[in-house]
């Protein structure tokens, strides 16, 4: 049973279901050329809801979003569009200190990108999902229909079924929030104080209650605007109009992975210290390539959120772990999700409680001289275990809900170090969806995943995602420090640290969309 306040009919499906039954998908980027047949043709579209999915089966679903330049295409008003979050109005790409904070410079800069800057900003995306003997069929009538409604078609890109793999081989969308929709969750209490995997569901819909407590900004329409009456009353006196209910903001990015470059990279530097590669590539990622935890683990725990089905993937934390012994603390799964509470690990007594709560918690500081583990005696090789519990946020305030599909040709690794295997072309586009862009993707991406000062470390970003860029840019800084190492406290010390790692994801693409209600949209075509 779904909680009474959620209006089903008015949420786009995906906002609750990847439509992974459907293995074909592909998504067809479009920009407008004639405002008013185009807001025809967005008015027309046949869009899956959060209440087709029970108790019917889908054979096909469409689902769309519009950037914030879409809007003004479509002819919102300047007024109405700085409503939405200003991240999501001034565009991934149209700001040089969020290219620079999210890792997107280099080869990652916009003005490389296949897609997503200047006359290649889509201004509409609509996703399509179907068995693919159907899906060539949706795509060509969408198409069609597409262009002769005043919209030209940017690109339509492709997504491969790679049996939950991605392309580096690893098992793919093990681990992902549990939001609220069946019982509304009561934030900030005492349970908080440790992980849980249960998420409010305003970190992913506009107007429902957040992680905060509070419902997730949306922008409003006043009583007078024009056709304001068609979107559902806002909360408050004001007796305003809410455009943003029901709907979510969409992070669309096209990230292709350089596998060949990946497995030979591996192969290189474990056969320089004797070592083996797979092990050096869990490591790296943070979980066997089945997507099992890394050995030493205390899996089966009974979190909240996490399915019992699930415990023994996904039913562990870090806090056990606290020096990266079993999982590395900059492999991107504990980067991606550190699994942290809103009070250090071990913080559980009621003075723990309250200086938690005053921020004068900090975790003790370790002797490595004092250790009786040979690997902590040498400073030189560790000196950043001297890290605090809470270097990193409470991850419940940073969650994202991944919708992404893997593209191109998979290969295995014994092609990718195949010399006579041509170059495939693979990646992932990633999808997200989220209610707040600057807390949510930007923070993940930036304090977590490309920043070389996570958790304490130094000189390494992401080993997966990480653009290999120095520290700081110049030129704010006339000595950066690389970034292109990977620290693997638990293994042997000629093992402990890669260096010169290459950078192994390209961003191709990217863009901000919002995936308004249906409310909104009838709104938005009616102008």
């Amino acid at each position: 049973m779904f909680r009474r306040d959620i209006d089903r009919p008015d949420i786009q499906a995906f906002a609750y279901t990847a439509f992974g039954s459907l293995t074909g998908a592909v998504y067809v980027l479009l920009r407008v050329v004639d405002a008013p047949a185009a807001r025809r043709f967005l008015g027309a579209l046949s869009l899956a809801t959060v209440a087709d999915l029970e108790p019917a089966t889908l054979v096909e679903a469409t689902q769309c979003a519009i950037t914030a330049a879409g809007l003004r295409a479509l002819g919102l008003t300047d007024a109405v569009v700085q409503r939405f979050d200003p991240e999501f109005v001034e565009g991934m790409a149209g700001d040089p200190n969020r290219s620079l904070r999210l890792g997107d410079t280099g080869a990652n800069a916009p003005e490389r990108w296949a897609w997503g800057a200047g006359e290649r900003e889509p201004h509409v995306v609509v996703m399509l999902f179907a068995a693919p003997a159907r899906l060539g069929d949706l795509e060509r009538a969408t198409r069609e229909a597409a262009e002769h409604s005043g919209l030209a078609v940017i690109a339509s890109l492709p997504t491969t079924d790679m049996g939950d793999v991605e392309p580096f081989g690893f098992a793919d969308g093990v681990s992902q929030p549990t939001f609220d929709w069946r019982q509304a969750r009561t934030p900030g209490t005492k349970a908080d104080r440790a992980f849980t995997n249960r998420i409010a569901l305003g970190e992913i819909l506009l107007g429902y209650y957040n992680e905060y407590g509070f419902p997730a900004d949306s922008p409003k329409l006043a009583p007078g605007e024009a056709n304001a009456a068609l979107l559902v009353p806002a909360a408050g006196a004001a007796r305003e109009h809410d455009l943003g209910r029901n709907g979510s903001y969409l992070v669309f990015r096209q990230l292709a992975q350089d596998v060949r470059g990946f497995w030979r990279w591996i192969a290189e530097d474990a056969a320089r210290a004797g070592a083996d590669p797979q092990a050096l590539a869990e490591a790296m990622v943070g979980r066997r390539m089945n997507g099992e935890p890394l050995p030493d683990f205390e899996t089966g725990l009974d979190l909240p959120g996490v399915d019992p089905a699930d415990r023994g993937v996904n039913g562990f934390l870090f806090d056990a772990d606290p020096d990266g012994l079993s999982c590395p603390i900059g492999a991107h799964v504990r980067r991606a999700n550190p699994r942290t509470g809103d009070a250090p690990p071990g913080a559980r007594g009621a003075i723990d409680n309250l200086l938690a709560t005053l921020g004068l918690t900090t975790r003790r500081q370790r002797d490595p001289t004092s250790s009786t583990l040979p690997w902590e005696k040498n400073t030189t090789v560790w000196p950043y275990l001297r890290h605090e519990d809470d270097a990193i946020a409470s991850a419940r305030f940073h969650r994202i809900l991944r919708r992404g599909r893997e593209y191109g040709t998979k290969i295995d690794r014994a092609a990718a170090l195949d010399p006579s295997t041509p170059d495939p072309e693979a990646g992932l586009q990633f999808i997200c969806l989220n209610a707040n862009i600057a807390r949510q993707f930007e923070f993940v991406q930036g304090a977590w995943l490309a920043t070389a000062k996570f958790a304490g470390l130094t000189g390494e970003q992401d080993p997966l995602v990480g653009n290999r860029a120095p520290f700081p840019a110049p030129p704010l800084s006339e000595t950066p420090q690389r970034t292109d190492s990977f620290s693997r406290p638990g293994a042997e010390p000629c093992f402990r640290r890669a260096t010169a790692m290459p950078q192994f994801v390209t961003v191709k693409g990217g863009a901000y969309f919002f995936m308004p209600g249906l409310a909104a949209l009838k709104w938005i075509a009616s102008l």
